[in-house]
């Protein structure tokens, strides 16, 4: 999977309709409604503005009154095989006065999500997962220091009979993680399931 490392926007004309292709890094439903927002304020002209959104929990399409299946689902198709995550996908059309057909309109809205693909610098999503682990109170201070080295993130930490350090950490790196902590803190680390 990859994301955008920044936002790209290619254009053409079909018929004398207009396309706007844009592609932007989005995480949230909130993000990308805020996107769109701005871009019906940018082209108060457009008769149309299509979208599709593919986040981790949270996705959606709208084709914006083209007819089902014309606008959004092509556009969905290019994203999903380019295997992008965490975007939004925006076309904008402005109507020329010549009808396309369906077929016409499905390979324009593609294309216009295809071409800006080809623009875009993208890159591997990380997988992230979380763990908890249980210590002694006087290994925490050494635990620490370990997930600075290899970039985990505490998230939070109870205190009982021992510290129980609930973590973030990308998927990749989270069984060396552990073994590396099980050696440094000689077997003193237990897995805690949440």
């Amino acid at each position: 999977m990859y994301q955008l490392a920044n936002s790209v926007s290619t254009e053409f004309e079909i018929k004398k309709s207009r396309f706007i292709g844009q592609l932007y890094p989005a995480a949230t439903r909130i993000e990308a409604r805020a996107k769109l927002a701005e871009l019906r304020l940018a082209h108060p002209n457009a008769v149309h503005i299509c979208w599709v959104l593919i986040c981790e929990g949270d996705s959606g399409l709208d084709d914006d009154g083209e007819p089902s299946g014309t606008a959004a689902r092509p556009m969905y198709n290019v994203l999903v095989h380019k295997e992008l995550m965490n975007v939004l996908a925006v076309v904008v059309r402005y109507w020329g006065g010549i009808k396309l057909g369906a077929g016409g309109l499905a390979r324009a809205y593609g294309q216009a999500i295809s071409d800006a693909s080809k623009l875009a610098e993208l890159v591997p999503v990380e997988v992230m997962c979380q763990r908890s682990f249980a210590i002694r109170f006087a290994d925490e201070s050494q635990f620490r220091r370990m997930c600075e080295q290899f970039a985990v993130t505490v998230v939070s930490v109870d205190y009982a009979d021992l510290v129980t350090m609930h973590l973030r950490m990308t998927l990749r790196i989270a069984e060396e993680f552990e073994q590396t902590a099980f050696d440094l803190l000689r077997g003193s680390l237990q897995n805690v399931t949440t």
